[in-house]
């Protein structure tokens, strides 16, 4: 068994100061809440933040061990149903955000996915990826390795646009609609 995969960054997505509207206690025993989504493994988190800490929606919080400076605790994964509204509208903006800081990871990805088993390989996985764009993308990146999402649109005719389709396929795993998972969680 593989060892739980832990998060070092987060993302919010979304704070509540006064915690959640359907808790039912007393304001004076709520706790902030904030729902964010981790940079490393895309893990839906639920934190309390340090007292009298008010994050912002998009704000980078450290999560890992240690001392973390606006972070008190990490309650938990929280599956996606549980998410507010607001973090669900985030989310998608979230995911992008971090694939567009981390294209060369993504990039890295075209170069070297493997097959799955004899039948199935890792770019099929991605949506809108069927055999024949499969082909080309091994076919060509045997000439010289892709730089970047635009190199990977400009000599793979009639692909979806790279970087949508990464971002597709994490919040498809986010959400397990797919056993096979490309990009943590």
């Amino acid at each position: 068994m593989k060892p739980e995969a832990r998060e070092e960054y987060a993302i919010v997505l979304d704070f509540l100061p006064n915690g959640y509207p359907f808790d039912t206690r007393p304001m004076h025993q709520k706790t902030p809440i904030a729902q964010a989504l981790g940079k490393e493994h895309f893990i839906l988190l639920e934190l309390v933040p340090k007292k009298g800490i008010f994050l912002q929606p998009y704000e980078e919080v450290y999560v890992g061990e240690g001392k973390r400076d606006k972070i008190h605790h990490v309650i938990g994964k929280i599956p996606i149903e549980k998410l507010t509204e607001t973090a669900k509208g985030e989310l998608q903006f979230g995911v992008k955000d971090i694939v567009e800081k981390n294209e060369k990871k993504f990039v890295d990805f075209f170069n070297s996915a493997q097959p799955i088993n004899t039948r199935r390989h890792q770019l099929e996985l991605l949506p809108g990826v069927g055999k024949k764009h499969m082909w080309e993308i091994i076919e060509t990146r045997k000439d010289k390795p892709f730089e970047s999402f635009e190199d990977i649109k400009s000599r793979i005719k009639l692909l979806p646009d790279p970087k949508n389709l990464i971002i597709k396929k994490i919040l498809a795993d986010i959400k397990g609609e797919d056993k096979h998972k490309l990009f943590g969680i």
